[in-house]
């Protein structure tokens, strides 16, 4: 059924994209498929981006968070690994890693560091080293 932005409550939006996933659980090769429909608001119209251009574009959107921000949580500040229990607390450790991972892009967006990695970055910050990026 096709419905305007509007009607669902998204104003200046020109498209509301619907995009159907198969997943296929790898230790159970015989389960069927899983299916999932994701949704996606664009302010694009139809004729700036043809389908192939929308599906590259949530492809680089996931394919960018996948490898960036959550492989930084995940890998590189041990968010898998940590067996806090506590919702509170992993809130407040989520919130944490994601500072962290902020205030160092702004280092690298300002040139201010040389350090290719967040986990050797982390490592040489202090509070006071890493307030002024905060700054501005």
């Amino acid at each position: 059924m096709a419905v305007s932005p509007e009607e669902i409550g998204l104003c200046g939006c020109w498209q509301v994209i619907a995009v159907q996933r198969e997943s296929l659980a790898l230790s159970q090769p015989d389960a069927p498929p899983t299916v999932t429909v994701g949704y996606y608001a664009s302010s694009l119209s139809v004729a700036q981006r043809d389908d192939a251009a929308v599906a590259a574009a949530i492809r680089g959107h996931w394919s960018a968070i996948e490898n960036g921000t959550h492989y930084r949580r995940d890998v590189t500040l041990g968010e898998d690994a940590c067996r806090v229990a506590d919702r509170n607390a992993a809130a407040v450790l989520a919130s944490l890693r994601n500072l962290a991972n902020g205030i160092y892009e702004l280092a690298r967006e300002r040139e201010r560091t040389q350090v290719a990695t967040l986990r050797s970055w982390c490592q040489q910050q202090t509070f006071t080293s890493a307030w002024p990026l905060l700054q501005r």
